[in-house]
């Protein structure tokens, strides 16, 4: 692990996967530093966040808003992964989906039926909603009681926005686990490698030549790790230094940089 790189740090990779709650924004409001710095990075950006709750359009339109030049196909969202992990394993699955509407559209995107009733499901995939509700994790519950399928798009204990550190995903699929006496059938998002190999594969790069950028040692690094990526931890959300000093190798970074300006 390398404690503030010199400008080298993004020679020899040829493109960047940015992770976004408390690297690019909390909630609303970008971090500072973050759009000057992505804006002349000089390389190609993908945009990977396991938040589920928004679509990539929504997430793209918040990233033009702060001032960056973004497309919907340039961000990955857990509950793209999502859509595409049961795609691939249930074509014809009838989905409950539990989160914000975010997660319903990516599986929608891909074909996929949703319901709304534990009844008429065969699988339920779970995600982050900052609306989901006490019923809302009971249906899933139901369902998953019944037999079905349960992918969790991450496993977040936290999401970091403008007012602190309120709970995620992990918190709420830590619900529906005590509810049900058992955990999800398969997790998505980081710290499994499947959103990095998805961005690799749209970026057309071997994940060797492309660096992730997080600021969670337990999900960012973990998955850039999983993945072969290289990796940079910022500061300027969940872990801290002296957590990635101590890191396993398994969770530990390639460089720490202060803010988005140690890239260059």
């Amino acid at each position: 692990m390398t404690e503030q790189p010199d400008r080298a740090l993004l020679r020899g990779v040829q493109a960047l996967v940015c992770d976004l709650d408390g690297v690019v924004y909390r909630g609303a409001a970008a971090v500072p530093h973050a759009i000057d710095v992505l804006r002349k990075v000089g390389i190609p950006v993908l945009y990977v966040t396991n938040n589920a709750s928004r679509s990539a359009a929504e997430v793209a339109e918040h990233l033009v808003d702060l001032g960056l030049v973004v497309d919907p196909s340039e961000v990955v969202t857990s509950a793209q992964g999502a859509a595409h992990l049961v795609l691939q394993a249930r074509p014809t699955a009838t989905v409950l989906a539990v989160g914000g509407p975010g997660l319903r559209v990516a599986l929608e995107d891909v074909g996929l039926t949703v319901v709304t009733r534990a009844e008429d499901a065969d699988t339920v995939v779970q995600g982050y909603g900052p609306q989901v509700s006490a019923s809302d994790l009971a249906e899933a519950a139901y369902a998953i009681a019944a037999g079905a399928w349960w992918v969790a798009t991450n496993t977040d204990a936290t999401i970091p926005n403008e007012r602190g550190i309120a709970p995620g995903n992990g918190a709420l699929v830590g619900a529906v686990e005590r509810a049900v006496g058992r955990s999800p059938d398969r997790v998505v998002g980081k710290p499994n490698p499947d959103l990095y190999e998805l961005a690799s594969a749209r970026l057309g790069v071997t994940p060797a030549l492309v660096l992730a950028v997080g600021d969670r040692l337990d999900t960012d690094i973990a998955g850039a790790n999983a993945a072969g990526m290289p990796s940079a931890l910022v500061l300027t959300g969940v872990s801290t230094r002296d957590e990635a000093a101590s890191a396993t190798e398994e969770l530990r970074p390639t460089y720490v940089i202060d803010d988005l300006r140690g890239l260059y």
